[in-house]
C-alpha cells in the first residue's frame, strides 16, 4: 500500500513544523506548531482530514513551533493519541499552559484543554521499538536538540518502506545535552534545513566571546541583554556563564569575571524560564556526561550563587529600574513579546549596553529587524510601538543555536548507513534550502 506526507507547515520556512502522514489507512499527525513572523502554514480548517480522524500526533520536541497547535487541534475534535518521548511530555504541560494564557480560550476552555492533553499524551522511550495499529513500526532517537529532542522512525511492511523525520537536529558538544544519534537506513529521510546555507562558530570560540561581552560589560558599567527561549536555550546561556564564573581554565583568562570586586548578578526574568530551569534540573538523568559529573561533584551547573529570579511584574520593574551591570536573560528568543521588550526599549539606545542573540530569529520577527537595522546608519525598531534607535552592540552569536549548521546535518546524512533513496529538505527558508540541497546531490545524495 502507498504512503502520502502532506506539508501542512514548515516545508519552506522555519516555524509552524506539522507534516501529515498517511499509511495502511491510518493518519499519524508529526508536530504541530505555531507559526511567528512572517512564515505560513495551514490553518488547520484547510487541512485534508479533520483533527477528529486524526488517529495519532508525534512530537519531535517541545519547542512551541512544533507543539503550539495542539490546544486548537484537541478544541476542534482531535481525541487520538499523542507520543513523545518523557522529557518532552514534562515540558510541554508548562510550555501549553504558558502560551494558552496568550490565547482566545476562556480558562475554563483552558483547563479542558490541559486535561485532554494530559489523557492523550504518552511518553516513550528512546531507541526502543514500538508498535502501532495496522503494521506500523517507530522508533525514537536522540538528536540533541534540546532536552527530549528526537527523530522519529516509521517503517512498514506490504510493501516495507521506512521513513525518518528528523525534528530539529542539535550541535554535538552541546551544554546539558547527548549528542544527535543517528538513525537506521531509511527510504525517505525528511530533515530540517534551518541553517542549511551556514556554518556556526566552535563552542570554545562561542564562550570566549560571552566572557569578552560579559568583561566589557564590567568596564562600561552596561548590561548584557539576552533574549532567549525559555526552553533550551535559557538553559544552555546558564550553563556557560557558570562555566565562565567557576571553570579555573575560564576564570584564568578572564579573571575579572570571577574575582571578589566582579560580583556582576545574573538574572532570568521569564517566569516560564524559571519553572523549566527547574524541570531542566529533575530531568538530570538525560543530560549528557559532563553535565552529571558537575552535579555529582557538587557544582550545580543551572543554580550558581550570582543567579537570581525575578518572579513578580513588580521586581521586573524593579531591574529596569536598577543602573548598575547585569545579565538579564528573558523572552521571548525573537523579541515578539514578553519581558524582553521592556528591557530593549529601554537599553537598545544606551551604548553602553550589550544584545546578544543566542537563537534563530524568523523573518518578519523584531529579533531579525534589530540585527537588520542594527547595521545601518541611525538604525530603528519599533517595539510596543515605540520608535528606538539601536545604539546598544549587537552581537549574534551562532554558536549557540540549536540547530545543526549545514557541516552538521551533512555529517549527519553521512553517518546513515545506506543512503536515503529521497531527501526531502523542510524547515529551513527557501535559500538555506537550495543551499543544502545543492551541497547533498553534490555528494551523490537524491534532495529535493
Amino acid at each position: 500500500m502507498s504512503q502520502t506526507i502532506v506539508h501542512l507547515g514548515a516545508e519552506h520556512c522555519v516555524t509552524g513544523s506539522a507534516h501529515l502522514l498517511q499509511v495502511n489507512g491510518l493518519n499519524i499527525l508529526i508536530d504541530c506548531g505555531s507559526i511567528q513572523g512572517d512564515d505560513q502554514a495551514v490553518p488547520i480548517e484547510d487541512w485534508p482530514v479533520s483533527p477528529a480522524d486524526i488517529d495519532y500526533v508525534f512530537l519531535t520536541h517541545a519547542h512551541i513551533d512544533h507543539i503550539g497547535r495542539l490546544p486548537q487541534l484537541i478544541w476542534k475534535g482531535f481525541k487520538g493519541e499523542i507520543l513523545c518521548t518523557h522529557a518532552t511530555k514534562a515540558l510541554m504541560d508548562y510550555m501549553l499552559e504558558d502560551a494558552l494564557r496568550f490565547s482566545d480560550f476562556s480558562e475554563e476552555q483552558c483547563i479542558q484543554i490541559l486535561q485532554t492533553l494530559e489523557n492523550l499524551a504518552r511518553g516513550c522511550e528512546y531507541q526502543q521499538p514500538y508498535d502501532l495499529k495496522a503494521d506500523i513500526r517507530f522508533m525514537f532517537g536522540q538528536t540533541g536538540h534540546i532536552l527530549g529532542s528526537c527523530f522519529i522512525r516509521f517503517e512498514w511492511d506490504q510493501p516495507a518502506f521506512s521513513v525518518v523525520f528528523s525534528g530539529d537536529v542539535g550541535v554535538s558538544h552541546t551544554p546539558l545535552l547527548p549528542d544527535p544519534a543517528i538513525p537506521a537506513p531509511c527510504d525517505l529521510l525528511v530533515m530540517e534545513s534551518t541553517y542549511g546555507d551556514r556554518c556556526h562558530e566552535q563552542r570554545q570560540e562561542r564562550v570566549k566571546r560571552l566572557g569578552e561581552a560579559l568583561t566589557r560589560a564590567l568596564n562600561d558599567k552596561g548590561k548584557v541583554l539576552i533574549p532567549a527561549f525559555s526552553l533550551g536555550r535559557t538553559q544552555e546561556i546558564l550553563y556557560e556563564i557558570d562555566r565562565l564564573f567557576s571553570d579555573p581554565k575560564w576564570q584564568q583568562q578572564f579573571p575579572e569575571l570571577s574575582g571578589p570586586h566582579a560580583l556582576i548578578p545574573v538574572f532570568i526574568d521569564s517566569p516560564l524560564g524559571e519553572k523549566l530551569t527547574t524541570i531542566y534540573s529533575r530531568l538530570s538523568q538525560f543530560w549528557d556526561a559532563e553535565a552529571r559529573a558537575l552535579l555529582h561533584s557538587g557544582d550545580h551547573p543551572l543554580n550558581f550563587e550570582r543567579l537570581q529570579i525575578v518572579k513578580s511584574y513588580q521586581e521586573h520593574q524593579e531591574l529596569l529600574r536598577m543602573s548598575d551591570p547585569a545579565i538579564i536573560i528573558a523572552g521571548s528568543g525573537m523579541c515578539t513579546g514578553g519581558r524582553i521588550i521592556d528591557h530593549l526599549v529601554q537599553g537598545l539606545e544606551d551604548p553602553r549596553t550589550d544584545v546578544f542573540f543566542v537563537g534563530y530569529q524568523a523573518q518578519g520577527t523584531p529579533g531579525r529587524n534589530i540585527l537588520y537595522y542594527s547595521q545601518k546608519p541611525d538604525g530603528y525598531v519599533w517595539l510596543d510601538r515605540q520608535k528606538v534607535f539601536i545604539r546598544a552592540k549587537i552581537h549574534e552569536l551562532s554558536g549557540y543555536s540549536a540547530h545543526a549548521d549545514q557541516q552538521d546535518l551533512l555529517n549527519w546524512v553521512k553517518a546513515i548507513p545506506e543512503k536515503p533513496q529521497i531527501i526531502k529538505l523542510v524547515h529551513g527558508e527557501p535559500e538555506a534550502q537550495e543551499t543544502l540541497r545543492s551541497r547533498l546531490q553534490q555528494q551523490g545524495y537524491h534532495a529535493v
